[in-house]
């Protein structure tokens, strides 16, 4: 159970970490002037991502349910929620950019020639930098979170 709980956390970091990388690496490639093989690695990117996310959930339920510090632990953390919190707020303002990607791939399939406007690619940029942004605040709370941080004592 032990070697199982280092594993779940393991996937757990390596999730997270995954999911800073690919919305870093959309925010460098995301340019004005994108391109047709420029937008489809940004697509693919953002598929990275979304993958990233559900194995960061799924691993981070396992550890809260089954591997971490026990239930109790987490739930009784006004921390924990504002972790959540800040991960339910990236995984929404990730919807704009990914549904921009799908109207730009169409655009390319169905053959039009500039598929992205300069302030479409703009907004996308920005909505990304606001995810780097609160997702650089997750490892806080994860720190604060993993030393009791927020956690009310109880008793005399």
């Amino acid at each position: 159970m032990e070697l199982t709980g280092a594993l779940i956390a393991y996937l757990h970091y390596m999730a997270m970490i995954s999911i800073a990388v690919a919305l870093l690496l959309e925010y460098i490639f995301c340019t004005p002037g994108v391109t047709g093989s420029r937008i489809r690695l940004l697509a693919r990117l953002d598929l990275l991502y979304m993958g990233a996310a559900v194995l960061a959930l799924g691993s981070g339920v396992a550890r809260v349910v089954w591997f971490g510090k026990g239930a109790a632990f987490y739930l009784h953390n006004p921390v924990f929620y504002i972790k959540l919190a800040l991960f339910v707020a990236v995984g929404l303002i990730s919807i704009p950019p990914t549904l921009h990607y799908l109207r730009w791939l169409n655009g390319i399939r169905s053959g039009a020639a500039n598929v992205a406007a300069d302030y479409q690619v703009l907004r996308v940029r920005r909505h990304i930098l606001s995810e780097l942004i609160l997702f650089a605040f997750i490892p806080l709370a994860a720190t604060f979170m993993a030393r009791g941080i927020g956690i009310q004592p109880t008793g005399p």
